[in-house]
């Protein structure tokens, strides 16, 4: 068995946001949370400054919606493979899974205890924070849950691609009433902060705005005198207003503290509407009325001096924020309660193209004579840390401690101890990019043709060749390093030899400096577009890859033909020469890797390990392993002397444009379509090939397992149902229980059976029976104790019941005698308990039917009501503690306010009270306790 080293992903870099998901952004703090890919980034606006990453090792999976706890400082963050993590001080605490497919959307209740999750799968799931573990699973949309609402303790609205609004009632778990209004999904919608109207956006372009009835919520299912139920939600109205050519409503939000609803369609641009106060709806209807008398249109609503307000009139477009591009999403945070109650709004917009902005909306001003034509104004961006574009190309400097990455627009130069962006220079469409002798130059081949070269030290351009009459694509710098070949799209491959030149100071006037120049000496013409270049290290031949789907081989000194290699069915995109100049490895877009020999140009072997056009691939450094990547956004790491796949990593979320492995051999870097750039490097970890056969066949397992655990769903037509989800993990637990019951049988069925011989003759007996390994390793605990504090416990919580799922009934029925014996002895009564309504729920029939179990359970409620009283006992003394406290608590600061300022018993009170609601108000991490 052979072993290789193990490389593995260190981190993604050159993000700022790039996501399906949404942005948070609170403006006291000046943080943002930006989703990017999966990891979640906390900048500080202000400062550009990334401040933490929340990144869970092992997960790939791309961050699709980000909430925040309105009670503390967590935040619930959904992933595309239907996970949810729970996140508090940059940790993830908590991990739920029980969709399908990709989050949608998060909901906390107000009291941030209890999170609701809705998903493309079309479930919305309950989850319980505390217990971590999940309540209830509501089945009634068809299509994806695209938002939800929490609009009362036990009310929730939820929307769907379906085109159906729906009201559910938590307390029985069904759905009170479904909206029909929309013909086409709805895609986001907003609640007041009144939680009195909502505002639906469907992807026709159309809002329709719907009163809610807080009273008749609370009346519940009755009906009117004629015999009708009463309606909870009603329609109001169908916006006009809206003006954006009725274009895909992605996102809507009502401001929580200023009169602005905002919409978010698909293009540039944030429109923001503005709520009329009373006064303006007043002076607008009596207008309306000059207008109809002097029209002589008066009717029967003029005679009564009534005339109906729409919401219609009640809103009108207030300004419209744009932006450089498309907006993905944005946040539309209240003001902080210490902010100027005139100070403007803030809202941030996230951009597709890898970059934020903020921008400030001037609040309404009191009297229509004063208002001006408002404008949005740009606070802050945050852009210089990322490319707008893909990443198309990458160079390593030769002392590995630069990367010059390479874009549409954009040069940037990172350091790579720290993957601080060094320099941005902007520049052309770039294609390629190499590092020239010395590091201090970089040239840049660009799609029109030209070559620019950038000196690092100035940040500036120093030369602009017109090289080529088409793209260029490779520049392959000679092994002597004192020339550099191009190959390009106009059937040329052209060599230049660097040169030292004087050029003026940028720095200081009349002063020359010395800089590196080029001057053109060959040019070898090719019969197609010459897509890619490549010296031998040994400098004899020169590789040239052509559109035909060929590779031409020359001797590098006199340009004459060598070898040629045909074998591809579609053009070679990249080509490397092995340290020793004997192999030549190939990619295409015809998804294979050929290995040839550079003695006859004989194919050694074609490998075939992407499920896209391979478009990278480069030797590691002094080694005939090398690496491949591909539009199916994975690297591959191949052997190749022995022609097989050593290892294959994802992490990336788009293709995989280009790949540079560093001169000692020890990393690699890739830049790719999701703008990230990724460093994988080598470990001291062995890794052996048939391990990571296993571990392939492992993940088919588990995913073959979520599609046949979604082909068992229930019946559709139940809307509510318990929240379980099959994964490799909740497997493995149920393996692990289901073991340690049996390594406990065992043990307490040999010391039985020991002292039942000891008692008939004790002078026969030996001495007492070997205990298994694992108990002698863990201090030779007793066997249900073993069970409970070395397995169970370990358990987290929110897999426990996945993982009771799996035992047979036999090992249920061993499993319900050891809880007997926690509850006699005290131990964990709150997880005994849970395990035990659990078990009996499940396999009630079973259970019921087994008359060995009787004794057990009746010993079981004995002892488990027994300590449940306790435990009741305990929870009213500490209550009756709190009410104590906080009387005392009160009382001293009334008697403040009396002895201190002077006021009178009910003032006293009153401020007591106003203090206490401003600083729920102001968002402060306390809640209290009602008793």
């Amino acid at each position: 068995m052979s072993a290789y080293s193990r490389h593995s992903p260190t981190k993604a870099f050159g993000l700022i946001f790039n996501s399906p998901s949404n942005v948070l952004y609170q403006p006291s703090s000046r943080l943002a949370y930006l989703p990017a890919l999966e990891d979640v980034l906390v900048w500080d606006i202000k400062s550009a400054t990334l401040l933490h990453e929340w990144h869970e090792t092992g997960c790939t999976a791309l961050v699709t919606q980000i909430s925040q706890n309105p009670a503390n400082n967590s935040f619930a963050v959904g992933y595309n493979d239907g996970s949810i993590r729970i996140w508090q001080n940059n940790t993830a605490i908590i991990t739920f899974n029980g969709h399908k497919s990709a989050i949608t959307t998060l909901e906390w209740d107000f009291d941030g205890i209890r999170l609701i999750s809705g998903s493309k799968d079309t479930n919305i799931i309950i989850w319980d924070t505390l217990a971590e573990q999940g309540l209830t699973r509501l089945k009634g949309h068809r299509d994806a849950v695209n938002s939800l609402h929490f609009i009362s303790q036990n009310h929730l609205i939820s929307t769907s691609n379906d085109t159906f609004i729906k009201l559910w009632d938590l307390n029985t778990q069904h759905c009170l009433q479904t909206l029909i209004g929309h013909r086409s999904p709805v895609t986001t919608s907003s609640l007041t902060s009144d939680l009195s109207m909502l505002a639906s956006g469907s992807s026709d372009g159309e809002i329709r705005l719907w009163s809610i009835s807080h009273d008749n919520l609370k009346q519940g299912l009755t009906q009117d005198d004629n015999g009708d139920f009463i309606k909870f939600i009603e329609h109001i109205s169908t916006l006009s207003v809206h003006t954006i050519n009725r274009k895909r409503i992605t996102q809507l939000a009502f401001h929580e503290s200023l009169p602005f609803l905002a919409i978010l369609s698909s293009d540039k641009s944030l429109e923001v509407l503005r709520l009329r106060t009373e006064d303006e709806i007043k002076s607008k209807m009596a207008r309306r009325r000059r207008r109809n008398k002097e029209k002589g249109k008066k009717g029967a609503q003029e005679e009564s001096g009534e005339i109906t307000v729409t919401m219609n009139d009640r809103l009108t477009p207030y300004l419209v924020v744009h932006s450089h591009s498309k907006i993905k999403s944005f946040s539309f945070p209240p003001l902080p309660s210490s902010f100027d109650p005139k100070a403007p709004a803030q809202v941030l917009l996230a951009l597709a193209n890898n970059a934020v902005e903020l921008h400030a909306i001037p609040a309404p001003a009191k009297k229509s004579a004063e208002e001006k034509e408002p404008e949005s104004y740009r606070l802050n961006s945050l852009d210089l840390p990322g490319h707008r574009a893909d990443i198309r190309a990458l160079a390593l400097s030769s002392d590995d401690q630069l990367l010059a990455s390479a874009s549409n627009g954009q040069l940037k130069v990172w350091n790579m101890k720290t993957q601080a962006c060094l320099r941005t220079i902007e520049c052309g469409y770039a294609i390629s990019v190499a590092f020239l002798p010395g590091n201090r130059t970089v040239v840049v081949g660009t799609k029109s043709g030209n070559l620019e070269f950038y000196d690092l030290v100035s940040s500036t351009q120093i030369a602009d060749i017109d090289a080529h009459e088409n793209t260029i694509y490779g520049i392959d710098v000679a092994p002597s390093k004192t020339s550099f070949v191009t190959a390009s799209g106009d059937k040329d491959v052209k060599f230049w030899d660097i040169t030292q030149v004087e050029r003026d100071s940028d720095v200081v006037e009349n002063e020359k400096v010395k800089s590196i120049g080029v001057v053109h000496t060959r040019t070898l013409k090719m019969t197609d577009e010459v897509l890619a270049v490549k010296h031998s290290p040994d400098g004899r031949y020169i590789a040239v890859s052509l559109l035909d789907s060929t590779v031409k081989v020359f001797f590098a000194d006199s340009l004459k033909f060598y070898l040629s290699l045909y074998g591809h069915k579609l053009p070679v995109l990249s080509m490397d020469i092995s340290h020793d100049s004997k192999i030549i490895i190939t990619s295409s877009a015809d998804k294979n890797i050929k290995i040839w020999g550079l003695d006859f140009g004989d194919c050694r072997k074609s490998l075939f390990g992407h499920d896209g056009s391979v478009m990278q691939v480069q030797f590691e450094a002094n080694s005939h392993r090398f690496w491949s990547t591909s539009k199916d956004a994975t690297v591959a790491y191949w052997d190749g002397d022995k022609f097989e796949q050593v290892q294959k990593l994802h992490g990336h979320q788009g293709e995989i444009w280009s790949l540079v492995t560093s001169n000692d051999g020890n990393f690699l870097v890739t830049g790719s379509h999701d703008k990230s750039l990724r460093v994988w490097e080598k470990l001291d970890e062995p890794l052996f090939l048939e391990e990571e056969r296993e571990k392939a066949l492992e993940e088919l397992y588990e995913a073959d397992l979520a599609e046949n655990d979604g082909a068992k769903d229930g019946d559709d037509q139940v809307e509510a149902e318990d929240v379980h989800k099959a994964t490799s993990g909740t497997l493995m637990a149920g393996e692990k229980i289901i073991e340690a019951l049996e390594i406990a049988d065992e043990d307490i069925s040999a010391q039985n059976d020991y002292n039942a011989l000891s008692q008939a003759d004790k002078e026969k007996v030996g001495g007492p029976p070997a205990r298994h390994a694992q108990f002698v390793a863990l201090g030779n605990p007793s066997a249900d104790e073993y069970v409970l504090k070395f397995v169970l416990e370990k358990i987290a919580p929110s897999d426990l019941h996945d993982a009771l799922l799996v035992l047979p009934f036999s090992h249920v029925i061993s499993l319900l005698r050891y809880l007997e014996m926690w509850s006699d002895k005290g131990w964990n009564i709150g997880l005994v308990a849970r395990i035990l309504f659990f078990l009996l729920k499940t396999h009630h029939h079973q259970i019921v039917a087994n008359r060995v179990m009787r004794n057990t359970m009746i010993g079981l409620r004995e002892s488990l009501r027994k300590r449940l009283t306790e435990q009741k006992s305990v929870v009213g003394y500490n209550l009756a503690a709190l009410k104590v406290i906080r009387r005392a608590h009160d009382a001293d600061r009334i008697a403040k306010y009396l002895e201190e300022e002077d006021m009178d018993e009910e003032r006293a009170n009153q401020r007591l009270k106003a203090e206490e609601e401003a600083l729920m108000n102001a968002g402060k991490k306390r809640k209290r306790v009602i008793i």
